[in-house]
């Protein structure tokens, strides 16, 4: 097993000595047959590793997962040649455009004479959110919804933040949430727009308040492609 930001002798190593091992094949075998979900991720290869990375950022932010290099999405297993170009690849991305480090496992697996998988075991961080930074202006935070990878709103990116505080959370409980509840009771879900053009706030009030619910366990958020839903426990 091997951390992030491996040294350079690691990153150029050549798993040609690497053991067949019957048993990490098998248990291989027993994830793919799981398929994908919020827990796991298969790659062909690190053809895009951007696109790894924020999906490994995802992982992070959420509650953690697993990510198999040479696993097609049909669960077929073909493997890469080379798990240490891969490995490289992703890791100079992290280092350059995570923040903050990004920890995790990787483990090669080999198939057979010249076929590996790269196993890359990611566990919920302890300093979420971490963030793809596009440039020094714009950096974005992902989660993990199901098998998605979707960026977080700024809503999420927040509570994802205050969640991490062991200290309680003060809100007051009044017309607006009164209102919010009761709506609730009748609609399923409410969504930020929503929300403000309901109880008649601009949008930096209505999130704050939709944040402070979220964080008193009044009210769930779910992530969709289509933006934050918010509904009753």
């Amino acid at each position: 097993m091997a951390s992030i930001f491996l040294p350079e002798t690691q990153l150029n190593k050549n798993y040609e000595g690497l053991l067949l091992d019957g048993s990490s094949i098998q248990k291989l075998k027993n994830l793919v047959k799981k398929g994908e979900g919020s827990h796991l991720e298969f790659k062909r290869k690190a053809a895009h590793p951007d696109k790894i990375a924020k999906e490994l950022i995802a992982f992070a932010n959420t509650s953690g997962g697993t990510m198999l290099i040479g696993v097609d999405d049909d669960k077929s297993i073909p493997g890469i040649k080379y798990p240490e170009e891969e490995s490289h690849l992703i890791n100079t991305v992290l280092e350059k455009q995570c923040r903050p480090k990004l920890i995790f496992t990787e483990q090669v697996i080999r198939l057979s004479g010249k076929h590996f998988v790269l196993k890359l075991d990611i566990p919920k961080s302890e300093r979420p959110p971490h963030y793809f930074v596009v440039s020094p202006d714009i950096k974005e935070a992902y989660i993990r919804v199901d098998d998605k990878c979707l960026k977080a709103s700024r809503e999420m990116r927040e509570i994802i933040r205050r969640s991490r505080s062991k200290n309680g959370v003060k809100f007051t409980y009044g017309e607006k949430e009164d209102q919010l509840v009761k709506h609730l009771n009748k609609t399923p879900t409410i969504s930020l727009d929503e929300f403000k053009k309901l109880a008649s706030l601009n949008k930096s009030s209505a999130s704050k308040k939709l944040i402070l619910l979220v964080l008193g366990h009044v009210l769930k958020v779910t992530p969709t492609e289509k933006g934050d839903f918010y509904s009753r426990f």
